[in-house]
């Protein structure tokens, strides 16, 4: 009896414990880089956000039009970038390779930068009818020549805003709130 009692006063927490932080190592070395704060992987083109959206002032959802009417905010095709690349630096060397790309008619796969895992449900509509600044979850994306995560794709992150204890840089409080139960991201 004593052993078995031993066991389970000393033996079973520390193989809990054990477990425990295997599961919690494990899992932190597997995030992939691309959720984390300061992912900037490398584009297939260079594109400047601060000569687009902070020089020249173009609204985010001038490129990125899915922000409001859809779910995505949309990553743009190479026709978007002719709106305004056919009539201005139409000699640069970086609109011809775009140029090649589009008459050959396969897409430019530029590297998503802001992405979340497969299981959680995102939507901009509702954050941008919320009066959300595209900067409060991209970060100045208008002051990078290269586009970097700025915010955690944590859940805690998401809550932090949710809840209402997000400090809001573009916004006045009353800030808004959100729904924090499981079924309004997970879904």
């Amino acid at each position: 009896m004593k052993v078995l009692d031993r066991l389970l006063r000393v033996g079973l927490p520390l193989t809990v414990a054990a477990v425990l932080a295997t599961v919690i190592t494990v899992g932190w070395m597997v995030e992939p880089d691309r959720y984390m704060v300061g992912y900037a992987p490398e584009q297939p083109i260079p594109f400047s956000h601060k000569v687009h959206a902070g020089d020249n002032n173009i609204p985010c959802e001038y490129c990125h039009t899915g922000a409001r009417s859809g779910r995505h905010a949309t990553i743009p095709s190479v026709d978007a970038c002719f709106k305004c690349h056919n009539v201005t630096r139409t000699d640069s060397e970086w609109i011809g390779q775009l140029r090649e790309i589009r008459d050959s008619g396969r897409p430019l796969e530029w590297e998503r930068i802001h992405d979340l895992p497969d299981y959680v449900y995102f939507d901009h509509r509702p954050h941008v009818a919320k009066g959300i600044a595209c900067q409060e979850c991209h970060g100045p994306v208008e002051e990078m020549d290269v586009v970097r995560q700025a915010t955690s794709m944590r859940m805690g992150a998401c809550l932090e805003c949710h809840r209402g204890e997000r400090i809001y840089t573009t916004m006045e409080e009353p800030y808004p709130t959100a729904p924090v139960s499981c079924g309004t991201c997970h879904r």
